[in-house]
């Protein structure tokens, strides 16, 4: 049974806080901060891109450094000798969103004194995020653990698809995923936002996010416009929502009209495929039919928009 784990994801840090075992963990990632008692773990990664950009740099620094064939991250080989690991987690989903499984096994090959086990998480939905959830407790030797722990999710998921299952009113739903250029949340969030009792626009299960331009929005003209950029808290998306109020057409907008723009923190949710994924279909269930449902993560996972 691994007794010293690394962990390079934060939702990865997260499964294995859930299932009991945060005195295994020794190392983190430099995005890792849930639950706030892992920020005094060593820090085993570092992002090569400055602090304090706006979406739109960020986007440009990020295309720069994969244009040359570089990392967006690095990681501290260094440190994770120094822990001695069992098992380092990672994940290969998405080279700009956290430490990939290339990077790790590129840093740590021939380097570590004794073999290590390393575990990668490539989540594209619902049903995979809990499989690796599954995977990760077999893998630490806690399976009764796990089963537990995704009977509890499961559950959750269950009253909401039980709550909805005769609601005939199922608005659209435009999640965005970055402001500056524009993005549209794929991945499990379009299937997220079925389950809450909403239709996704512009939006793919199981697919990466893609690229789409303001008129896409403004022909969608979504019910709902829920802003939820990958990495940012609600208050640093306050901090750049101008970008959408100057957009030609954004006061024409259904979700406008009718004060349905939320801002949702893509920090802690969403954007993170762990356990906290089921807090983030219950912020979309409150969002898209707050008659139905209070969980009590308005003004803590998401706040209404006032124009």
């Amino acid at each position: 049974m691994p007794e010293r784990i690394v962990s390079l994801l934060p939702a990865a840090t997260e499964i294995v806080c859930a299932l009991g075992l945060e005195d295994r963990l020794v190392g983190r990632s430099h995005e890792c901060d849930y639950p706030e008692s892992v920020q005094q773990l060593p820090v085993c990664s570092e992002a090569n891109i400055p602090d304090g950009l706006s979406s739109a740099e960020i986007d440009v620094k990020v295309k720069e450094i994969l244009a040359d064939a570089l990392s967006v991250y690095t990681v501290k080989r260094e440190v994770i000798k120094s822990l001695q690991p069992d098992v380092v987690l990672t994940q290969a989903q998405c080279e700009v969103c956290a430490v990939s499984l290339p990077e790790v096994e590129q840093a740590l090959a021939d380097y570590l004194d004794e073999p290590v086990q390393i575990i990668s998480l490539q989540p594209n939905g619902l049903e995979e995020i809990l499989n690796d959830i599954k995977q990760v407790a077999g893998v630490l030797g806690v399976a009764d653990k796990g089963e537990q722990l995704l009977e509890d999710l499961t559950e959750r998921i269950d009253i909401i698809r039980h709550k909805l299952k005769f609601m005939e009113v199922k608005p659209t739903v435009a999640c965005v995923e970055w402001l500056e250029p524009m993005m549209i949340s794929c991945n499990w969030i379009p299937e997220l936002v079925s389950i809450a009792g909403g239709t996704p626009v512009l939006a793919q299960i199981g697919k990466h996010s893609p690229y789409v331009e303001w008129s896409d929005i403004v022909s969608a003209d979504p019910d709902v416009l829920l802003l939820m950029p990958c990495g940012f808290s609600i208050e640093r998306t306050m901090r750049e929502v101008g970008l959408l109020l100057a957009q030609p057409g954004f006061a024409e907008l259904k979700a406008v009209k009718n004060n349905r723009v939320y801002i949702a923190d893509g920090n802690h949710y969403f954007n993170r495929p762990g356990p906290r994924i089921v807090d983030s279909l219950e912020i979309l269930a409150e969002i898209i039919h707050p008659k139905q449902f209070i969980f009590g993560n308005e003004g803590k996972g998401w706040v209404k928009f006032a124009l």
